[in-house]
């Protein structure tokens, strides 16, 4: 189910839209946050640990206010905050 879940938040429209994932991908890259490394395959739906990972809150400009973002391998990733779970990965 989990997978069914990640596959349609993070799907074509995923939570940002997409004329906001830009303006979010430079806001994150101006934040200068640490990337954390997954050692595993990057996905939507992936768990990430609870310890080692910075989740941030994503500023309400953006509407995704229910979820944290952090970045991973150098990506950019939303996550749900109860689950840590990758909701998307912003491209």
């Amino acid at each position: 189910m989990g997978a069914t879940v990640g596959g349609v938040v993070g799907g074509v429209n995923g939570v940002l839209g997409i004329d906001q994932r830009p303006r979010f991908r430079t806001y994150v890259s101006g934040q200068n946050r640490a990337s954390y490394q997954y050692r595993d395959n990057l996905a939507v739906g992936v768990v990430l640990p609870e310890d080692g990972v910075t989740y941030y809150d994503v500023p309400p400009e953006y509407g995704a206010q229910n979820y944290r973002y952090t970045v991973v391998n150098g990506r950019t990733v939303l996550v749900e905050p109860g689950t840590r779970r990758i909701v998307e990965i912003v491209e």
